[in-house]
């Protein structure tokens, strides 16, 4: 029997979710999105997986340069993870211009100043999987890592703290 798209993703929705920011820095610009399929794949060596829409333009561009940034947001940044999170967005810089931000010394990909974590990575591959791809990542560098700090988390389809209340309006 079929699984019904909606009740799948209702399912999935109850599930709440870290979220980051992958950015990309290509020949042109900076390209970033929203993502919160991130899961730790292995320590030695450091790899993480990203979950990102088949065909959509951030997988194409970290396709091609193979390199990109992942910071992890934190609850004050439910603005920003919106903002990466609309279709159409322009470029990431224009996206930051309220938010502290430097580029990682790697891939020259944006990283978050108040982010609770931040990785330098290089693609090591993508996997096909549906309507998505996975990225899986090498870690090159950990560039920052918040002693203290509230998550940002998706849950239900909205951006919340870690009492489920909207995060930082």
């Amino acid at each position: 029997m079929p699984v019904d798209r909606a009740e799948f993703a209702a399912a999935l929705g109850q599930y709440a979710a870290g979220v980051c920011l992958l950015t990309v820095k290509d020949d042109i610009d900076d390209v970033g999105t929203t993502v919160s399929s991130v899961m730790s794949v292995s320590v030695d060596p450091p790899l993480v997986a990203v979950g990102l829409s088949a065909g959509g333009y951030p997988a194409e561009v970290l396709e091609t340069v193979g390199t990109c940034g992942l910071t992890v947001l934190a609850a004050q940044h439910a603005i920003v993870a919106s903002r990466f999170a609309s279709a159409g967005r322009p470029s990431a810089r224009h996206l930051l211009e309220t938010v502290p931000w430097s580029r990682a010394p790697g891939s020259g990909a944006i990283v978050l100043g108040e982010g609770l974590a931040a990785l330098d990575c290089r693609l090591e591959r993508l996997v096909e999987a549906g309507d998505h791809v996975l990225a899986l990542l090498a870690v090159e560098d950990v560039l920052a890592v918040a002693p203290a700090g509230l998550p940002l988390l998706r849950l239900r389809g909205r951006f919340v703290d870690e009492t489920g209340r909207p995060a930082g309006r």
